[in-house]
């Protein structure tokens, strides 16, 4: 099913590439007019380029207040604003003991700073819409964890805390707040840019759906979020993962 979203307005961060070039692309295919805002200029403006007028690139620095305060006005200059992705992320995997504060902070500034300043930059203009979605991409590393993640797991987490206090809120003001959690998707950050989607579905071989997501997969899942399909649901945790958090094949147990 096509959920429409006919003349809404909505910003996606992180949105040059990734899963949030795919959500922005499902987005227009729906009928919104898109924010695409992101660090990453030339594949932002590309994008745009290719999605035509429903498309704009604005450059957005997650962590910068000022950024934010550009990015709403360029959305309210598109028409009404009514959602915000909240998309952008980083990944540095290292150690307790290997990882700097530089790299725990930055982390820090992106991935949890980001998510609280575009919630509280956006809800403004959705309280005088009458309401909203906020869709919050965490991970299932923000559901679980494993070594390496300690920075990474920490924000994703956070943003799971975040979500459910904004929505609490927010809901008042018929300002839905929800985060999806996905699971290993193939994407830049999961270095597709250097292995094949075969390779890349060997790290799950003993996951329920064993292979790696797609992008598009977590951009029907985020449109379905954001869309009113999903009105009453508020402060949920919404997982495409392929099982992972189900967790794992036991090849040994008897199976199908």
């Amino acid at each position: 099913m096509a959920y429409s979203f006919d003349d809404k307005v909505a910003i996606v961060t992180g949105g040059s590439r990734g899963i949030g070039e795919a959500t922005a692309r499902l987005l227009v295919e729906r009928g919104a007019k898109v924010v695409i805002a992101d660090v990453l200029e030339s594949e932002g403006m590309s994008l745009a380029a290719e999605l035509g007028e429903r498309a704009i690139f604005q450059k957005l620095d997650v962590s910068v207040q000022a950024d934010w305060e550009a990015t709403l006005r360029a959305a309210c200059e598109f028409g009404v604003l009514s959602v915000l992705v909240n998309n952008a992320a980083i990944l540095i995997q290292a150690t307790v003991l290997d990882m700097t504060e530089e790299q725990f902070v930055s982390s820090f500034r992106v991935n949890q700073l980001g998510v609280f300043l575009g919630m509280r930059a956006v809800f403004p203009a959705l309280k005088e819409a009458g309401g909203g979605a906020i869709v919050n991409v965490s991970s299932i590393d923000g559901l679980q964890s494993m070594n390496s993640l300690t920075a990474y797991s920490a924000t994703k987490w956070a943003v799971r805390g975040m979500t459910k206090a904004a929505a609490i809120e927010m809901g008042k003001y018929g300002i839905r707040v929800n985060s999806v959690h996905p699971g290993g998707i193939y994407t830049p950050m999961h270095a597709s840019e250097l292995i094949s989607v075969e390779e890349a579905s060997t790290f799950y071989t003993d996951s329920a759906l064993p292979r790696v997501g797609m992008p598009e997969e977590i951009a029907r899942m985020i449109a379905f979020v954001a869309s009113d399909e999903s009105s009453f649901s508020t402060g949920a945790e919404f997982i495409a993962d392929g099982g992972t958090s189900a967790g794992k094949l036991n090849r040994i147990a008897p199976q199908l």
